[in-house]
């Protein structure tokens, strides 16, 4: 009979040398590091498509399943940011985007098992799903005393800056973004000179409201932006102006592209079947 080992995936293995205990001097470093990205958050874009085969169950039963899942996610929204946008109309491969915020992964696990459990996770496929977390940028914006004044103060901006904060618009546009090795090639300096003009250019459509969230190690792509607007337009016009300037020929991938209309979960639901 063979010998079954219990998995402890935060265990010790048997039989090989404890790791070196972090001295006193890092252990403090990285202390006061996680207190200043304590506020962070970490950022989940899950976009579902529900299999076609679920619209020709009984509608008593779609109706039970929609009111479990809008019982699971008033349950965790009770906890962390969810926001949920339709695709039905602007997508073909998905139906909807539940977009979330929160400080614990444990948050966003718990949802998504919840929501597998559910009697619509057996009709649920997630054709894409992108990780992220806020924090500041390391580029300097001209515009750093405008913004001051319009958010009230320096702490005000900070947290705006490491926080996801909708603006309640009509339409949200995402999609993941790499940047070429050649970028990282490039001194500071020339960096934010392209930079600059890149924050030029945005701030020209000042309707349009960019979330920019960091996924480097956490997922495939290196960023995830998200941008709120009224007018689909608006957004189109702003894209066509960021592709002429001189930092966009560093754009590896920024692909693929959702177009996500805001709408209650009620609403995003029956709009699928």
């Amino acid at each position: 009979m063979s010998h079954t080992v219990e998995n402890l995936p935060r265990g010790l293995r048997e039989g090989l040398p404890r790791r070196p205990a972090i001295d006193e001097a890092a252990i403090e470093r990285i202390r006061q590091e996680q207190e200043k990205s304590a506020e962070r958050e970490l950022v989940r874009f899950s976009f579902y498509r529900v299999r076609p085969e679920w619209r020709t169950l009984p509608a008593e039963e779609r109706a039970r399943h929609k009111h479990e899942v809008l019982e699971v996610v008033e349950r965790w929204g009770r906890q962390f940011m969810i926001y949920a946008y339709s695709l039905v109309g602007t997508r073909g491969d998905c139906d909807l985007l539940l977009w979330q915020a929160a400080r614990e992964v444990d948050h966003l696990h718990g949802l998504q098992a919840d929501l597998n459990r559910s009697g619509l996770g057996a009709w649920l496929e997630q054709p894409y799903s992108y990780f992220a977390m806020t924090r500041r940028s390391i580029y300097l914006n001209k515009y750093e005393t405008e913004y001051l004044e319009k958010y009230g103060g320096e702490d005000n901006l900070d947290q705006a800056r490491i926080a996801i904060n909708p603006q309640g618009s009509k339409y949200l546009f995402v999609y993941p973004f790499v940047k070429n090795r050649e970028w990282y090639t490039l001194s500071q300096e020339e960096r934010q000179r392209m930079m600059d003009e890149h924050i030029l250019v945005g701030h020209e459509w000042p309707d349009v409201k960019l979330n920019t969230t960091y996924s480097y190690g956490l997922d495939d792509q290196e960023f995830v932006v998200a941008f709120e607007t009224d007018y689909v337009g608006r957004f189109l016009d702003l894209l066509m102006a960021l592709r002429l300037t001189e930092a966009s020929r560093y754009t590896l991938r920024d692909t693929p592209s959702f177009t996500c209309i805001a709408r209650s979960l009620q609403e995003c639901l029956d709009a699928i079947g």
